[in-house]
């Protein structure tokens, strides 16, 4: 196992731009009940690409990042993950769906009596095999973990319990930790709900990074304007299970992205 290689000796992001999605969604239909969660759902999303999905409470981001990774019932259309058909997929296949798939959430995860660089060790359990967690990972495990601790700025916190780390460092332990298991695609489902602006800000340009260097799709959800407008290439907008707004972030404004949450919006949907 080495490090990866950046986008310095591989394509540019502009051509990576322009492969293959890694995510790619036609029609998609999540129902619980008889009523849909989400309907009708189209996106692709491209290595080097990151992707802001926007919306009110309920309208069902949290819900289309779980049918990625086969935690929420697709009940139509299709979606295709890293590869992986998720509508057609064996309980082997799912475990290794969700192994290519590095997921970030608002709550941080870390076992906080664990050092920082054992959190970041647990995310390559799925390669690591049996293990004893106090010293079974091997040496180039615990080399590549120190990378990706040095790669989001906090090496030097390495030795140090989970829980001694603010909400942002811990963050980007989680992130260090998604990377540890070498995904195709990083899923973060609001992130940064509960950072401070200025290390919102932060988290979401080293997200970034690691999307436009690595190539690593990362698609984002995200509650707050301003950080989607800043910190992605394109923007997914959900309202009430529907797709409303698929553009690339240059071409949008807040005004055209109010109609996510006005009544406006509320209009579409009857309409739709």
């Amino acid at each position: 196992m080495s490090a990866p290689v950046t986008s310095s000796a591989g394509p540019s992001v502009e051509q990576l731009r322009q492969a293959l999605p890694l995510v790619s969604v036609r029609d998609l239909e999540v129902a619980y009940t008889s009523a849909p969660v989400l309907a009708g759902v189209n996106l692709d999303v491209r290595p080097g690409e990151m992707v802001a999905l926007l919306g009110a409470s309920g309208s069902g981001k949290s819900t289309l990042m779980k049918s990625l990774t086969g935690f929420a019932p697709i009940t139509a259309g299709s979606a295709r993950v890293a590869g992986y058909d998720i509508t057609n997929l064996s309980r082997g296949d799912l475990r290794k769906l969700r192994s290519d798939v590095g997921q970030v959430f608002q709550q941080f995860n870390l076992i906080p009596r664990l050092s920082v660089l054992t959190n970041v060790l647990t995310g390559a359990l799925h390669t690591a095999g049996a293990i004893n967690l106090a010293g079974g990972f091997s040496s180039e495990h615990r080399r590549l973990a120190m990378h990706y601790l040095d790669r989001v700025g906090i090496a030097h916190k390495a030795k140090e319990p989970g829980r001694s780390l603010s909400g942002g460092q811990q963050q980007r332990v989680a992130i260090a930790r998604a990377l540890m298991q070498q995904p195709r695609v990083i899923l973060a489902d609001e992130p940064v709900a509960s950072l401070d602006p200025k290390l919102a800000d932060s988290v979401l340009e080293l997200l970034r990074g690691i999307a436009t260097e690595d190539g690593i799709p990362v698609m984002v959800s995200l509650h707050v304007l301003p950080l989607a407008l800043t910190h992605s290439d394109r923007i997914l907008g959900l309202r009430n299970g529907r797709m409303l707004i698929s553009a690339p972030t240059a071409q949008l404004d807040a005004q055209e992205l109010s109609v996510l949450y006005s009544e406006e919006g509320e209009a579409r949907d009857h309409r739709a």
